[in-house]
């Protein structure tokens, strides 16, 4: 594999273990909130809130406690003031490292992310050290058991995406951001099966990990993304499928 964006089929086989204590849940609930506060309670005319929504539904969230989480952005309910940050630092190997957070408590949240890079041989960094290396795009993951590849790039292609290459079980779509939307309503037009969908930080160029940093390099992702305040993490790796089902079974 290439590494063209190694965290997307991380995030997917990490999805289970996410969902199984909650904290996948607790992250919808904030992104919609979120959301809802910033371009309004309707998904019509905010796409932001739209993507949350699908990407609870498809995390079976009900319905009662999406259609709460908005009312607390809108101010239909009380709730809590989130606010968003990025953190910003270097991992083994000097691996750039992106850490999007929602926070009540902002002092609370840097102490935390602080004491995680540490601890797994990183650094935390100043703001703008590293977001540089990285480039907002819409990423879409399709089984390749759903379709066939030229079949899949037709439709790609017809609606504005700019990429798609195969990462471990999976077609990786990649988007610009406008055309995002378009390419993942097609997908689903065609009653396609979709892994993920999201507007996501993919990296520039990937630093190739092996042995002792790679294990330290996911144990310190993997930790980073447990925090309560952190939304996603991404890093600009590249470890094999091999390194990284070896991790998912310790």
């Amino acid at each position: 594999m290439s590494g063209h964006s190694k965290w997307s089929s991380i995030k997917h086989k990490k999805a289970a273990t996410d969902a199984k204590r909650g904290k996948i849940f607790t992250r919808f609930i904030r992104e919609l909130t979120i959301a809802a506060r910033s371009g309004g309670g309707d998904p019509e005319s905010n796409s932001r809130l739209r993507h949350a929504i699908d990407g609870a539904r498809a995390a079976n969230m009900p319905s009662d406690n999406i259609k709460k989480a908005i009312q607390r952005g809108t101010g239909e309910l009380e709730g809590v003031n989130y606010e968003e940050f990025t953190y910003e630092g270097y991992g083994p190997g000097g691996v750039a490292i992106l850490a999007d957070a929602m926070t009540d408590n902002k002092n609370r949240t840097v102490s935390e992310v602080r004491h995680v890079f540490e601890k797994y041989n990183g650094n935390l960094g100043q703001q703008g050290c590293v977001s540089w290396m990285f480039t907002r795009r819409g990423v879409i993951l399709v089984p390749q058991s759903a379709i066939g590849e030229d079949e899949l790039m037709e439709i790609v292609i017809e609606n504005g995406g700019e990429d798609m290459v195969k990462e471990g079980n999976s077609y990786e779509i990649t988007t610009a951001t406008e055309d995002f939307d378009k390419v993942h309503e097609a997908l689903k037009a065609k009653k396609l099966p979709i892994e993920s969908a999201e507007i996501s930080k993919v990296p520039s160029t990937y630093i190739k990990l092996e042995g002792k940093q790679a294990e330290q390099m996911l144990k310190l992702y993997d930790k980073l993304e447990e925090l309560d305040d952190i939304q996603n993490v991404w890093a600009n790796f590249d470890i094999s499928d091999e390194e990284i089902d070896k991790f998912n079974k310790e």
